[in-house]
């Protein structure tokens, strides 16, 4: 999947100010909604229009979006395509990402304090995040319109949020010994799909289309799968 420019979509520079941020969206909003300007009308731009503010929007949001790209930028950099890499690319990217952080040997008790510290937490956080998802949506179907229905699924989006930034912030909390960097780098994505996954969720909750449902749903299954590989490849070094 590939990565979005948000600030290609709001027509701003990634030096512009929250204030150019905050009138650039209200610009665009203005001008896709079918409300204020039929003729430019675009469900799908507005859609992108909103994506975009709602990250760049917020400051933390910002600082987070930008060092993600910045390290989308050394894996393009390196000749990786973003979102299609191989277990093998993300990990000799995620060895090239933190080698500045790490020294040239790591002990045995370096390894463990990052596994109990940083992989186990975020793990179990992320199953947290994951696990609730089929029942809130069977939940939903009986009916989606139903406000107190839909109320409980965005109550559980809101702990999704909560939860993912916890994880980011165990994630940044240590450099990983380099005989778990294809373990980091499953982890590094599997925030992402979540972060996104949640992002269309939150869509579905605004418009009631079944694309941004669906498009979650697939986000979040991704990014299990991702989970299975950094337990996979906690295993090849216990």
């Amino acid at each position: 999947m590939a990565i979005s420019d948000h600030y290609r979509t709001l027509n701003v520079s990634p030096t512009a100010t929250q204030e150019e941020i905050k009138q650039a969206y209200r610009r665009l909003a203005k001008q896709f909604h079918p409300d204020s300007n039929r003729e430019t009308a675009s469900h799908e731009s507005i859609a992108r229009v909103n994506a975009a503010y709602e990250v760049l929007g917020d400051p933390e949001s910002r600082r987070s979006y930008d060092q993600q790209q910045q390290y989308h930028s050394q894996l393009e950099a390196a000749g990786f395509t973003v979102g299609r890499a191989t277990r093998e690319q993300r990990t000799a990217a995620a060895q090239a990402h933190y080698r500045t952080q790490q020294t040239s040997q790591q002990t045995d008790e370096q390894l463990h304090l990052w596994l109990s510290r940083v992989y186990a937490p975020v793990s179990r956080v992320i199953q947290q995040i994951l696990k609730p998802l089929q029942g809130q949506i069977d939940d939903l179907s009986a009916d989606p319109f139903d406000d107190e229905l839909m109320e409980d699924f965005q109550l559980y989006l809101e702990d999704c949020r909560e939860l993912l930034s916890r994880a980011e912030a165990l994630f940044r909390s240590l450099p990983n010994p380099p005989n778990v960097a294809g373990v980091a780098a499953s982890l590094y994505y599997c925030l992402n799909q979540l972060a996104d996954g949640i992002e269309q969720l939150e869509f579905y909750t605004l418009n009631y289309d079944d694309y941004y449902l669906h498009t979650g749903q697939e986000l979040f299954r991704i990014a299990a799968g991702l989970r299975r590989e950094a337990q996979a490849g906690v295993k090849e070094v216990a």
